[in-house]
């Protein structure tokens, strides 16, 4: 990643950044994470100007890594409802490693000072499977597998999809798709809750 890369998606971050987990078993889940995240916007972007990108990373080959293509996926069918946001990484189109690092430096040349929301699929402790965790800065993808790649996001939602320790693309490919479906299903409507209420508040705003 370059230096003024790395610079654009860390401007707004924290040091250490703020992060609230949910359970997908939560009442109201998708609700809370919305109200979190706008929550999080408008502290970055009070006069909420700014344009909003999610990036959904992940892979329709394995399981387990297919939590970011479905949120993108069930986020498209509703893209007309919000038309300012830009939403990369779907089962047709996945953002994976081979090209996260280009799609990353064309943000920044298609958009002027966006909010990047990164959503990836993790494994974790078992006891956390089944989480969401929704927070501030930038997220590591392929750090569970032992991948390099880019940080990306100012806002990122992370899935516990499995268990980690052993065998991780084992674990992933074999990952119950019930569990990442929940997973994508709350995080898509949290994300679509957030971008209709940004939708909204602009159209509120006076013109100049």
């Amino acid at each position: 990643m370059t230096t003024l890369l790395h610079d654009l998606l860390r401007k707004d971050c924290s040091e250490s950044p703020h992060k609230v987990s949910f359970n997908i078993r939560e009442h109201n889940i998708s609700y809370k994470m919305s109200e979190q995240l706008f929550e999080y916007i408008k502290s970055m972007d009070p006069q909420l100007q700014r344009p909003v990108v999610i990036v959904a990373i992940g892979t329709d080959r394995s399981t387990g890594d297919s939590l970011g293509p479905l949120v993108g996926s069930l986020l498209t069918e509703k893209q007309a409802l919000i038309p300012e946001v830009d939403i990369l990484g779907t089962l047709d189109n996945p953002v994976h490693a081979v090209n996260l690092a280009d799609h990353a430096k064309s943000i920044f040349h298609k958009h002027i000072n966006p909010i990047v929301i990164a959503v990836d699929a993790s494994l974790g402790k078992s006891q956390n499977v089944g989480n969401i965790n929704l927070g501030i800065g930038p997220l590591k993808p392929g750090a569970g597998v032992n991948k390099d790649l880019p940080s990306i996001g100012h806002i990122h939602f992370i899935g516990i999809v499995n268990v980690g320790g052993y065998l991780e693309y084992l674990v992933l490919q074999n990952t119950r798709l019930s569990l990442v479906m929940k997973l994508a299903k709350s995080i898509s409507e949290a994300l679509y809750k957030t971008s209709r209420k940004l939708h909204l508040e602009k159209l509120k705003a006076p013109s100049h």
